[in-house]
């Protein structure tokens, strides 16, 4: 049924007029930079606007989606004033609003579905991965240095949240006397109650992770591994012997550092059956054409019988293949296992000497 308008008594009219003039005024504020840049691209709209994001790097972009989301309501006043300052015709027919939704369909026009979600996950928080598996991917001393300056109460919830192995090492970073008032009010510790518990997965998402994403430089060596791993594997040889040649220190840190082909083999049974299932056989079977014995032992002994047997007759129709095509479609077959990992469908563990197993 539609809703009609109600006859305004004489007089009521003006009223609601001046009402709406002062809800206006109230809701009229400051913006700082990235609030005024988001307002003029949600002004602009995805048609006008696209162009301006295609220039902007990944930072830039995740900047202004996260002052997207903060605007709030934008009164018609704030909008001109703004439009006026970048002496800029546009017009609008009203007030906007700057949420979750707006800036996602909006990234949505000019940006892949994949990378899209990527941002927005950062944004959301919870409602993307959740804030406490985030926080274990936390550098412990990066995390710790945040975590020294609240109360020992809440750093003695967040403990609680995160993984045992990541919170033993956040622990043992902390100043002594403030670790172990930690301990002992995680030993002693009650359930939090949901609000709570909100607040503080609200206050680390606006206060750590979001600064952390723009403040936080990886390490050079881990960079050049990722490198490393795109690189093909005659050119990653060239370029390891070469550098071994000039510092052989970083080479072997960045070789610890890199996840290869190889690097599969060390996964647990759970974690190769869930990639075998997220990858093309005949993309497999052209990457174990250029595996070791060893590892093609390892990817047929988690296959069935039959499986595996018509991966070998797979592989032996092929007859002789580029080496080039073998090396990308390993390539493809690591970037699948980072991707599951990424999401945390699956664990990898490189197998370093404090994780190895000893009977």
């Amino acid at each position: 049924m539609a809703l009609t308008n109600p006859q305004l008594p004489s007089g009521s009219e003006d009223s609601a007029q001046k009402n709406l003039v002062v809800n206006d005024a109230k809701n009229e504020r400051a913006l700082s930079g990235d609030e005024k840049a988001a307002v003029l691209l949600l002004a602009l709209g995805p048609d006008f606007g696209k162009p301006i994001w295609e220039e902007l790097d990944e930072i830039e972009i995740r900047q202004l989606s996260r002052a997207m989301v903060r605007l709030g309501p934008i009164t018609q006043d704030m909008l001109d004033a703004l439009l006026s300052e970048f002496i800029m015709g546009v017009s609008s027919s009203g007030a906007m609003a700057g949420n979750t939704d707006t800036t996602e369909r909006l990234l949505l026009s000019f940006l892949p579905q994949d990378r899209v979600d990527q941002i927005m996950e950062e944004i959301r928080g919870p409602a993307g991965r959740n804030i406490w598996e985030k926080l274990s991917n936390v550098q412990e001393d990066i995390l710790a240095s945040y975590l020294k300056n609240e109360y020992p109460q809440t750093i003695a919830v967040v403990l609680t949240k995160i993984s045992p192995d990541h919170a033993s090492r956040v622990l043992s970073v902390l100043p002594e006397e403030l670790a172990l008032d930690v301990v002992q009010r995680m030993l002693s510790i009650d359930p939090v109650q949901k609000e709570i518990l909100e607040k503080i997965e609200a206050t680390l998402r606006t206060e750590f992770m979001s600064t952390l994403s723009h403040t936080q430089r990886r390490d050079s060596h881990e960079q050049m591994a990722d490198i490393f791993n795109a690189f093909d594997r005659q050119t990653e040889a060239r370029f390891m012997t070469a550098l071994e040649d000039i510092n052989r220190e970083s080479a072997e840190r960045i070789k610890s550092l890199m996840f290869t082909f190889d690097d599969l083999t060390r996964l647990e049974s759970a974690a190769i059956q869930t990639l075998l299932q997220n990858f093309d056989k005949k993309e497999l079977a052209l990457a174990l054409k250029g595996a070791s014995d060893t590892a093609k032992e390892f990817f047929f002994s988690n296959m069935s019988a039959r499986a595996s047997s018509m991966m070998r007759d797979d592989m032996d129709a092929m007859g002789a293949v580029r080496l080039k095509d073998v090396d990308e479609a390993q390539s493809r077959l690591v970037n699948t296992a980072k991707d599951l990992a990424a999401r945390g469908e699956i664990v990898i563990n490189k197998g370093k000497a404090d994780e190895e197993m000893i009977q």
